[in-house]
């Protein structure tokens, strides 16, 4: 049936064409005659070009070419802008403009030239990094104490209420200072990170070794309380808010994720989904993972609460974050330029869209963390 369909004539069809071809003509023949070869190639490239605009236009394939330049990536009717958060807290969000806080009703402020932050326990303070600094300041803006250091990366904040450390990476290895600002030492040498502090258990920090080994370690004493194999090349470590389980994620094939138990044990009860694992984030007060993986090109995000997809289309969904209720999963996904909120039963979504434009980045921005308050 598609021959006969193809052979049908559409109306005016001939006319479009001799419309099209009229136009072509006359653009090639009003080029200047002065430097004629340099000038040609521009001419038949703009007449080759609007020739297979008036044929693809016309024709069968065209139509359907010109219509998938025409779909959108992402979640339709999504919201021009981000007027509130879905629940309640306060988000942290590096961009190229710098590092900003977000409130629960929408508002932002800007704390600064900033490239990498972190939330202090309880979300009173923040610590950020750029190439040559670590400052802490409150989400006013108010700068408590800076430290002078080179090559500043992975600044990370933990604690009691009453007893603070923050572990960073600089130049010379990985460093712990306290959390007033004072008594800043080398912990690892010559380590490059990434770094998770383990929540409830002191002051426990894991990492990754120059071999590609997870690393736990204690950071009062020294004392290495264990170390994996080498896992291939890990790009981020997260704990369980409880502290029971360690999420890394690495580069590799289809079993991009690996779990280890508070002992260093490899945690074999979780199945990763096929694919290539781009992002994954612990519900808080569960080890209930959600995951986005990335196939053929497709973005896909599985939540514990729902039996499919949660989300899928085309590109890459590249930071998950979850409220501090557990009630909403926060998907970034840049070739949208969208924030994707997921409702943890997965029976409701509310997308943004523009968010590069809203923190004045040209890159996407990264979600840093969502805290109660």
């Amino acid at each position: 049936m598609k021959p006969e369909l193809e052979r049908i004539e559409i109306p005016g069809e001939h006319e479009a064409r001799a419309r099209s071809w009229s136009v072509v003509a006359r653009s090639f023949h009003e080029r200047k005659a002065t430097r004629p070869r340099a000038q040609w190639p521009k001419v038949a490239a703009v007449a080759i070009a609007l020739a297979a605009l008036a044929a693809a236009a016309l024709s069968s394939p065209g139509r359907a070419v010109l219509d998938e330049v025409r779909e959108v990536v992402g979640v339709e009717r999504a919201q021009p802008a981000l007027f509130s958060l879905p629940a309640p807290g306060r988000l942290l969000v590096s961009s190229d403009a710098g590092v900003w806080i977000v409130q629960q009703d929408g508002s932002k402020r800007l704390l600064g030239p900033y490239r990498e932050a972190s939330w202090s326990p309880f979300g009173r303070f923040v610590v950020v990094a750029r190439q040559f600094e670590l400052t802490a300041m409150d989400p006013e803006g108010g700068v408590r104490w800076t430290l002078a250091r080179r090559d500043v990366r992975f600044p990370r904040w933990t604690g009691s209420e009453t007893d603070t450390r923050v572990a960073y990476v600089d130049r010379t290895g990985i460093r712990v200072v306290g959390g007033d600002g004072l008594g800043d030492r080398l912990l690892v040498p010559k380590v490059r990170g990434p770094l998770a502090w383990r929540p409830g258990a002191g002051f426990q920090l894991a990492y990754v070794d120059r071999r590609g080994r997870v690393v736990l370690i204690d950071t009062e004493t020294g004392r290495v309380r264990w170390r994996t194999r080498p896992d291939g090349r890990v790009l981020g470590l997260e704990w369980s808010s409880n502290g029971s389980r360690l999420v890394a994620r690495l580069i590799g094939g289809l079993d991009d994720l690996s779990i280890y138990t508070p002992r260093g044990a490899l945690h074999t009860g979780f199945r990763t989904p096929r694919g290539r694992v781009t992002a994954a984030a612990t519900r808080p007060a569960s080890n209930a993972r959600a995951v986005a993986v990335a196939v053929n090109g497709q973005a896909r995000l599985f939540m514990p609460d729902v039996l499919r997809d949660a989300l899928s289309g085309p590109g890459v969904l590249s930071r998950l974050a979850w409220s501090p209720d557990g009630a909403w999963l926060l998907a970034s996904w840049p070739s949208a330029d969208q924030w994707v909120f997921v409702r943890a039963d997965g029976k409701r979504i509310r997308a943004v869209s523009n968010v590069s434009e809203q923190f004045r980045s040209r890159s996407f921005p990264r979600i840093e963390g969502w805290v109660a308050g």
